[in-house]
């Protein structure tokens, strides 16, 4: 099938984390057949019941082609249109892995080898497949990870910073205030003294960013609330600590902040050719380990339409970057040479 059909093909396929097994095994299916055409070799690593990364190979690996198979909920079928493809993972990343493929397939059929292609489960939680894929280096030298860049090589990515803030109170009929302790407002005053935090800016990277994403709490509207809590996720441009000072500080006498991820923020290379870009999203490269080689960061489409209902893909930019992975593995191949 051409790429527009791949890329629909794995739209339709759900694999809103952690439901990733379906689009693994059409995936590892793809690639079985294609090493045995080539004198490959394809795998599925699990990475945990019904959860397994795919490795394909075509003799030894110097460049790895790799991008995550899950996406965000809700799940959506694919249209098309005359310039795009629409769909849950239309743009992140089920364009990227069909480009990635189509790539490969070229290469091969032009006697290029030396390259592998993994595609890896839970970047959109919690990078579980790039943290298990670090521990099984196949002596890649080079990686290049498949993100919405536009078809941009991206210089550099933000971090991410996520805590928990927990406060807690004492229930009360809510005709007598006075007799309870409202969770909730101390949550609220918590998260405002968070919102006062200057965060760190960075020349290259730009401004650090804070979102409070979930708040929940309380047992009905006439109980006073004794239990409330936030999620908030920053997006980080360099060393930590003092954004972790900063927010535990701000909560102290309102709630409790507990800790549950941090990816730090990368710098990465460019090479000659390619247009530059910056992104503010996290990725999976902090979670390899630099152990698939050093990282490079491209795909097609715009990570402003990735996660929301309108999420599409350009079809001009997934043949541009079907090419594209096609000149990074060859230019790669010979600054390896």
């Amino acid at each position: 099938m051409d790429v527009f059909e791949l890329t629909r093909a794995l739209i339709d396929i759900e694999s809103v984390t952690p439901n990733e097994e379906r689009v693994g095994l059409y995936l590892y299916d793809l690639l079985a057949r294609l090493a045995s055409e080539h004198g490959g070799r394809a795998e599925l690593i699990e990475v945990e019941p019904g959860r397994s990364n795919v490795f394909a190979h075509f003799g030894t690996p110097v460049v790895t082609l790799s991008t995550h198979m899950d996406t965000v909920p809700p799940f959506f079928e694919s249209r098309e249109d005359d310039e795009f493809i629409w769909g849950r993972g239309a743009c992140d990343t089920k364009g990227i892995i069909a480009s990635m493929i189509h790539a490969a397939q070229a290469l091969l059929s032009s006697g290029h080898r030396d390259f592998g292609l993994l595609f890896v489960v839970g970047e959109e939680r919690n990078s579980a497949g790039a943290y298990h894929a670090a521990k099984e280096s196949r002596g890649s030298r080079f990686l290049v990870n498949g993100e919405p860049t536009e078809n941009r090589l991206a210089l550099g990515s933000k971090g991410a910073l996520r805590y928990e803030i927990r406060a807690r109170g004492k229930m009360a009929h809510s005709a007598y205030p006075e007799l309870g302790e409202s969770a909730i407002e101390k949550l609220l005053d918590a998260l405002a003294e968070i919102r006062k935090i200057e965060l760190p800016v960075d020349e290259l990277l730009g401004k650090s960013t804070l979102n409070i994403g979930t708040i929940s709490g309380g047992r009905a509207p006439n109980v006073i609330p004794d239990e409330a809590r936030a999620e908030i996720f920053v997006r980080l441009v360099g060393d930590s600590a003092s954004t972790r000072r900063a927010i535990e500080a701000a909560v102290l006498g309102h709630a409790e902040a507990h800790w549950f991820l941090e990816i730090p923020a990368v710098r990465l290379g460019g090479l000659p050719g390619f247009d530059t870009t910056v992104v503010a999203y996290t990725t999976d490269i902090p979670a390899f380990q630099n152990a698939w080689g050093r990282p490079f960061l491209l795909g097609p489409g715009t990570i402003h339409v990735a996660h929301t209902s309108e999420e599409r893909v350009p079809k001009k930019q997934i043949l541009r970057a079907v090419d594209l992975y096609q000149e990074m593995i060859l230019q790669l191949q010979k600054v390896n040479n």
